[in-house]
Formats: C-alpha cells, structure tokens, sequence
C-alpha cells in the first residue's frame, strides 16, 4: 500500500523534523511539503534536530508549490480536521476510517495536513474522500502538528498490520512461550501435593484452595520457563526443612602469635 503525508504551507520548521521522525517510526517515508514558510526547511538546523535521525526521511521529501502537484498519483484522500465541513467529506475517526481501507489493495493513499496557522482550507477538505478527526478532549482540542501525525501514521500502520514481533535486539532471544493448560495442571498437581505435606492444606476439607489457585494460574499465563520455577518452589516446599546453624556470640580466638 502506497502512503503519501503532505503538508500544507508548514511554518514552523520543527514540525517538518517531527514530522519525519514520526514517519520514520512508523515505517513511511513519503513526506511532501506544499509550499512551505521556508524554502530551505529541510535543511534547517531546528528541522535536522527534530527528526532526531530520520535524516533518509528529510532526504527523500519533496517541495512542491501546489497541491495538484503533491497528489501526483493518488487515489484516495484523508484530510486532517477537527471541525467538520458543510457539504464536506464524511468525518470519521482515524481508527473507524482506516480499519477497513487498510484490507484494500492498489490503493495510493495520502494524509492532508494544514497549515499550523490556519488549519486546513475548505476547498482543500473539499477534495478529500473523509476528514479524519482525532478524539480529544472537548474542552482542550488542540493538538500539536508533529502530534497528529503520530497519531495517523500509528494508526494507518496498526491497520496495515502492524509490525512483526522481533526477538529482542539486545539479546536475540524469542519471546518467551506460554505453558500449555496440561504443564500448568501438572504444577498444580505438584502444588497441591506440597501444600498437604506442610500442613497447608487439609486434604479431608480442602474448600475451593485449588480452584482458586487454577483461576489464579489462568489469569497469570505463566510461561514454561515460570512453570519449572513454580514446580522447584513445590519441592523445596515439600522437603524436610533443615536446622539453622545456631547463632553464637562466642568471638573466635585470635590467631596465635610467634
């Protein structure tokens, strides 16, 4: 699925760098700036700075003058607004919207975003297949421009299918595997057998001890690597317990002198 992020007439430079950093952790890399405040913004040391890295993001991006010249190529249209239009485009929240566009295919999709200023136009909303509004508190809906597109590009990324699990980068271990239901009954089992051999529990009124502790399993998921552990705790339970060294306050004699 191809993905296009256009900004409109950008004035602040920082937001150009978040904006690139924001792509850049999503996995996109397709950043076009209609006419932005200035001409030189991407290479500016405040937008270097903000992209905090994502400098193949900044390296790919485009400066058009024109819209018309941005949506080279697109087919279907999202623009950002918090504030619905009169004979606008449908708004949706990115979520509802962009669950079911993500399953389509051979579509080339773009993200309109306006000016910090002024927002986005009403002829520019005009030409968009939805206006996507991003739930806010009502009382506070002002949202940062690096923020909002956070925000869509993590959900367009969600709706593509997210990111596969990798093992872990710093270790390369796997994640870790659950227990499978008869690995934890076998614990439980053994659980069970040690609780009645310290008095724990008495096998002639043994109430709901057991089932709870099941429910309490159930919920833990634990892993095959914990089942070993919980099952170790059982038998060093179950085993007789050992006399403690008896403490003394005796200070041992000193060492013998020439």
């Amino acid at each position: 699925m191809r993905t296009r992020f256009i900004l409109i007439q950008t004035s602040h430079a920082g937001n150009v760098g978040a904006a690139a950093r924001a792509l850049r952790t999503m996995g996109f890399d397709d950043l076009v700036l209609v006419a932005p405040r200035w001409p030189n913004v991407l290479r500016r040391e405040e937008t270097i700075q903000r992209a905090s890295g994502a400098l193949d993001v900044l390296a790919k991006a485009r400066i058009v003058q024109t819209l018309d010249e941005a949506l080279d190529g697109v087919t279907h249209l999202c623009a950002t607004a918090m504030i619905p239009r009169d004979f606008g485009p449908p708004t949706r929240s990115p979520r509802e919207h962009l669950g079911p566009l993500g399953v389509q295919k051979d579509q080339h999709v773009a993200f309109l975003f306006g000016s910090e200023r002024f927002g986005m136009r009403n002829e520019d909303v005009y030409r968009c297949n939805v206006a996507l509004r991003i739930p806010t508190d009502p009382s506070f809906g002002s949202l940062n421009l690096g923020a909002a597109i956070q925000v869509v590009a993590y959900e367009w990324r969600m709706a593509l299918g997210g990111f596969e699990a990798e093992p872990d980068a710093a270790t390369g271990t796997p994640d870790p595997v659950a227990a499978d239901a008869k690995a934890v009954a076998g614990m439980l089992e053994h659980w069970e057998r040690s609780l009645v051999s310290i008095g724990f529990l008495d096998p002639k009124a043994p109430k709901k001890l057991m089932p709870r502790l099941q429910q309490l399993f159930n919920r833990a998921q634990p892993t095959q690597e914990e089942i070993h552990i919980l099952r170790g705790i059982a038998k060093l339970m179950a085993e007789p317990q050992r006399p403690a060294a008896p403490a003394t306050d005796v200070e041992p004699p000193p060492p013998a002198s020439d």
